[in-house]
């Protein structure tokens, strides 16, 4: 990992860090504490560390690529082929650093904060900026772990990820850590974290609810779904908001904030920053897409779903007809694909306690919540009453799917579920299922390829770290 760090030294102003951000010189621990001497500096550093999130999930595949790696996209014939190699599973560690790299840069500068808090006064805002950086440290971590580590709930003793890293120190050459430590790391950030950071700290940054949404969706992957639904509770209080059906679409276009617990903003200084071009282009007025929606998947959303039109758009290219993914349209008025990426959102919360409480048996609280969320998704919603045992929770898991798709979810669920992809070969990708198939069909639950393959750049250099088996 001493590579990744002075990689990251280096590339910290093309992370979207600003002169009004926080801009650290040599980083070194002295250089460090000499950019933490005023609230102020505290303040230009948690914006730098949001800012550097924009790397991790705005300015690059994040929001494609846990559906191109599962069976909710199919590559369009007329697209450039982008993430081909990880949508046929072919990839190794020539092509898997960007999120490593840019995640611990983020990592890197919540580790500044923490290091340099200590020296303000007791107060609000110390609490605050120590819970920030610790949600941040958290949620970056997590997200590697969901993409290079088996699960919590299928790693053995001897199953390992990258380190936990909580010092800013660019000397180490630090080894890989067993997965479950890993994770119980994750879970005492967010719980420190959690009772210091603010109820309200404005949108873009991280408050309290949002904390504990993060705590249900890790205690979830964790299996603990007591705790998932403790944390759940506290992040949707005793009124969830969500948008309404008249409200929902305007999520996607940055008009509303209703339902969202967080999101990394994409302003208008940013518009570099096209998170849609993952999915799509604009050509002589037609969309020209990488990904379309798989077929099934296209079924699967109803007429009176106000998701449908939310998320697709049937329209043709080159004369044929596919169903195009317009999730990431953009803003009404503004360039093409750019738009705040929305990383955690009431639904969620809601889908992780409606699981939790459905396997635990408390099966009148998930009803609830899946009813909860229907009659926000379904014009003349129905309620739900006759479900019960496995069939409620394949209910919950369905929803799950519509309203994460194309979300980059679709890929660490089946992971966590410890499910195989299976992939309908006779589909393909015209809006009618015909078209071009998939040329790679199936992925067993316990093949080494859910766990993608560490950067070689690391391997070569650290030698106390290595490659995930298989690779």
């Amino acid at each position: 990992m001493k590579k990744t760090f002075i990689t990251i030294l280096t590339i910290g102003t093309l992370l979207s860090c600003k002169k009004s951000e926080l801009e650290l010189g040599p980083f070194n621990q002295i250089e460090t504490a000499k950019a933490f001497n005023t609230q102020t500096d505290v303040s230009l550093a948690i914006n730098g560390m949001y800012a550097g999130m924009r790397g991790a999930y705005v300015n690059s595949t994040w929001n494609i690529l846990g559906d191109a790696l599962a069976d909710n996209v199919i590559l369009s014939t007329f697209g450039r082929q982008t993430l081909v190699n990880f949508s046929e599973w072919r990839y190794n560690g020539n092509a898997t650093s960007t999120f490593i790299t840019t995640g611990y840069s983020v990592i890197r500068r919540a580790n500044a904060i923490l290091e340099n808090i200590d020296k303000f006064p007791v107060g609000a805002f110390k609490d605050n900026a120590r819970g920030e950086a610790l949600a941040v440290r958290a949620l970056l971590h997590f997200d590697i772990a969901r993409l290079y580590a088996k699960t919590f709930t299928n790693a053995t003793n001897t199953d390992s990820v990258a380190p936990y890293i909580v010092s800013t120190a660019a000397t180490q050459l630090p080894s890989k850590e067993p997965v479950r430590g890993f994770y119980n790391k994750i879970v005492a950030d967010l719980v420190a974290a959690e009772p210091l950071i603010a109820v309200n700290n404005g949108t873009g940054k991280l408050n309290r609810a949002a904390v504990n949404g993060l705590l249900s969706r890790v205690y979830l992957y964790m299996g603990d779904y007591a705790r998932a639904i403790t944390a759940a509770n506290q992040a949707l209080g005793t009124n969830p908001v969500l948008p309404s059906l008249a409200d929902f679409a305007r999520v996607w276009t940055d008009e509303t904030s209703n339902g969202v617990l967080f999101k990394v903003l994409n302003t208008s200084q940013d518009d570099i920053n096209t998170p849609g071009v993952n999915y799509y282009q604009i050509t002589s007025g037609n969309i020209r897409s990488e990904y379309v929606a798989e077929y099934n998947l296209r079924q699967a959303f109803s007429a009176t779903d106000v998701r449908t039109t939310a998320y697709i758009v049937t329209s043709p290219y080159n004369g044929v007809q596919q169903n195009h993914v317009i999730k990431y349209r953009g803003r009404i008025g503004g360039n093409l694909g750019v738009l705040d990426v929305k990383i955690l959102r009431t639904a969620e919360v809601l889908l992780n306690r409606a699981e939790s409480n459905a396997r635990l048996g408390n099966e009148t609280a998930a009803l609830a919540d899946l009813n909860l969320l229907g009659a926000q998704r379904y014009a003349n919603y129905q309620p739900i009453t006759n479900l019960s045992g496995a069939a409620l929770i394949t209910e919950i898991l369905k929803e799950r799917r519509l309203e994460l798709a194309f979300e980059g979810d679709r890929f660490f669920d089946l992971k966590r579920l410890n499910l195989p992809i299976n992939r309908d070969g006779t589909r393909g990708d015209r809006a009618d299922g015909t078209g071009t198939t998939y040329l790679f069909l199936n992925m067993a639950a316990n093949d080494h390829r859910f766990q993608l393959p560490y950067p070689n750049s690391e391997i070569n250099f650290n030698i106390n770290f290595k490659q995930n088996p298989g690779y």
